[in-house]
């Protein structure tokens, strides 16, 4: 039996990571979830897998959940950061899924770290704010790191047989999103309904307006250069519509292997629950024959400009990336609230990456300060 605590358990990563604990019922214990909102998913969640902890950031609603729980639960319940720290530090927890979204994720990955749990990372601002600071820690304290995006599963996968030292580059493919194709001309006027309808994948908003800015594939640029550590140029971004080929990586010998299948969340997540070790399921099977084509084409990265910032944010190093972290994250929640354009995302974002002056990073409160810089900054832009 594996024990696993869940950082974001009523989330999208966090709810399927939950499909593939009910699937392995008998290899799988829940020890702790988290969630901030949704009382009543998690109230369902503790009934059906009697975790021992549950935090909700939001202590009114950490109370309102306790209130509505049958008698007979034993769920210690907890609020705010405290509690999703002790989540991720839960002793008998071996596993913790760090399926939150934002910077949040930093605090509890890097407590999870120094307790030497196996991370299966899903929180991709923990490595892009924190990136070669987090992978030494990991090191120091014998963490395994165990990607769940997607891609980075695809390309771990594809080095399984392979020596790091003969990588040539690493092939990492985006779908493109709702707006492949479409110039600045079109994304001056498309609205926040238009923005969420992304064609392959079911996500949460703000992972959803990334895939459509292709902010989302930076971050995972900026993710993939310190979890296989390569430099930015080993790094190509390749649009692939159909969302088969999950990434891949090319050798010294310019041979490339691959890892393809189809869009289920579920596969990469048993993978890193389960590494090494592959086991059935029951999800369906990719037939490359009822696909029929399979498509590539090169990103524009003038028009999305965030997938260039991104590029950009790694070459100077330091706390930019966590600066155009923090000032994405923004940028995207006035973009949900219909506060900022579409295009201003990108604007705003290239903006405040040229008036930081980077650090170089020596603790989590060096991020943490370049967070509040960058808050701070965009407040006061917005205010003039």
């Amino acid at each position: 039996m594996k024990y696993i605590s869940i950082l974001g358990s009523t989330g999208s990563i966090g709810t399927q990571t939950l499909d593939v604990v009910r699937e392995h019922d008998d290899e799988l214990k829940v020890c702790a979830i988290t969630g901030n909102n949704n009382i009543e998913l998690l109230r369902e969640q503790i009934i059906e897998f009697s975790p021992m902890l549950c935090c909700v950031m939001n202590e009114e609603k950490a109370s309102a959940l306790k209130n509505i729980l049958p008698s007979n639960v034993k769920t210690e319940i907890m609020s705010g950061m405290d509690g999703l720290i002790a989540a991720a530090e839960y002793e008998k927890s071996e596993i913790i899924v760090t399926a939150v979204s934002g910077m949040i994720g930093l605090k509890p990955t890097v407590a999870a770290i120094k307790k030497g749990k196996t991370i299966a990372l899903a929180n991709k601002e923990t490595l892009v704010t924190g990136g070669d600071y987090i992978m030494n820690l990991a090191r120091q304290y014998h963490a395994p790191i165990l990607p769940v995006d997607s891609e980075h599963s695809a390309i771990f996968q594809s080095l399984m047989a392979n020596d790091k030292k003969s990588i040539n580059k690493i092939v990492l493919t985006a779908s493109g999103g709702p707006f492949r194709g479409k110039n600045t001309d079109f994304l001056k006027n498309v609205k926040v309904e238009d923005a969420l309808k992304h064609p392959n994948w079911s996500m949460g908003k703000k992972i959803t307006i990334d895939s459509a800015t292709l902010m989302n594939k930076g971050l995972e640029v900026i993710e993939a250069k310190f979890l296989f550590d390569v430099e930015p140029e080993q790094i190509e971004v390749v649009v692939h519509p159909q969302s088969i080929i999950h990434s891949g990586v090319e050798f010294c010998d310019h041979s490339t292997i691959a890892q393809l299948g189809l869009p289920d969340m579920r596969v990469p997540i048993q993978f890193a629950l389960f590494y090494p070790k592959r086991l059935n399921n029951s999800y369906k099977s990719l037939s490359l024959s009822e696909i029929g084509n399979l498509t590539f084409e090169k990103p524009d990265m003038e028009v999305f400009k965030c997938l260039r910032l991104a590029f950009d944010s790694l070459r100077e190093g330091g706390t930019m990336p966590a600066v155009l972290n923090a000032s994405n994250e923004v940028c995207v929640s006035l973009f949900l609230d219909k506060k900022i354009s579409f295009l201003e995302i990108g604007d705003l974002n290239e903006k405040i990456m040229n008036m930081h002056k980077k650090e170089k990073i020596e603790s989590i409160e060096t991020i943490l300060s370049a967070e509040e810089w960058t808050k701070r900054t965009i407040n006061s832009l917005l205010k003039n």
